[in-house]
């Protein structure tokens, strides 16, 4: 009787699961596994075009070496990227779990998650108006302070990593609020009642238990933010070239999808070898 309970369990769970499955199936593996093929292919297969199979694609980015040094300026604004959205977000997010209450707390939620609700492009060209010479920035800046500013953030890796922040600083947000919110305020209360210090309740209370919110929201930003393209072309311009404009080059310009694609599994790859290296980490912080 147990056996055949737990077969019906089996089918019921896999009745509810089968659609995520199936969109897994469809959206992510089939379009991967293309990706896959075409990275083995001398040419795109369509019309009249010859193709057999070579591995020169994978050999280029060894053999040119501005492949990896444009991967490891991609990976450096990666780090960078991630390192201020969590300095700027986690407090952020100890002030909505710990501090504000009621509809205050509302209306920031609303300013936080208020960059999702606008298409990315939008996001872009509002700080391109910002930042440029001319723009708002230097038009506030010179009617506050009392002599002549010039300020032309535009197309430098400053306003990069600042359009880039703003896009993805709620990932890090969101989680840490979670996470926050998780703690018991009670052990807070103990451990004050106790004479702990403020830092020592943030060094030894605090941040460990909220590590597995902080370390998600970094995971999510430093992931996207290494393979993006459009912000550092658009915000960036001639100084904007990183690994995954040069990726999206092959793609849009050049027309050449199987090194377009070969590259994109190479950062693929060193990816999930920086969050293996870092998986240990990963799991004392869940522990």
């Amino acid at each position: 009787m147990s056996s055949l309970s737990a077969r019906q369990d089996r089918i019921r769970a896999f009745t509810l699961l089968s659609p995520a499955y199936l969109w897994l199936t469809v959206a992510v593996f089939l379009p991967l596994s293309a990706m896959v093929f075409f990275s083995f292919l001398s040419d795109v297969p369509f019309g009249d075009r010859e193709w057999h199979g070579t591995l020169e694609n994978y050999q280029e980015f060894f053999q040119t070496s501005t492949y990896a040094t444009l991967l490891w300026k991609s990976l450096k604004l990666g780090l960078m990227v991630t390192g201020i959205s969590v300095l700027i977000g986690f407090p952020c997010a100890y002030v909505l779990a710990k501090v504000i209450k009621g509809r205050s707390r509302e209306a920031l939620f609303l300013l936080v998650i208020l960059p999702f609700w606008s298409n990315s492009l939008v996001r872009i060209f509002s700080w391109a108006i910002v930042l440029r010479g001319n723009g708002v920035l230097d038009f506030a800046a010179n009617a506050v302070l009392p002599w002549d500013v010039r300020i032309n953030l535009m197309f430098s890796p400053t306003a990069i990593v600042i359009g880039l922040v703003h896009s993805y600083l709620p990932y890090v947000i969101l989680t840490s609020y979670l996470a926050l919110q998780a703690i018991d305020d009670s052990l807070i209360e103990a451990a004050r009642s106790l004479g702990a210090k403020r830092r020592t309740i943030l060094t030894r209370l605090i941040l460990p238990l909220a590590a597995p919110g902080i370390l998600a929201g970094a995971v999510l930003i430093f992931v996207p933010v290494v393979g993006s393209f459009m912000e550092p072309r658009l915000l960036g311009g001639r100084r904007g070239t990183y690994y995954g404009t040069v990726i999206e080059d092959q793609f849009v310009a050049v027309f050449n999808w199987p090194l377009g694609a070969a590259l994109s599994f190479i950062l693929l790859a060193v990816v999930l070898v920086i969050l293996g290296a870092f998986s240990p980490i990963l799991r004392r912080a869940r522990t």
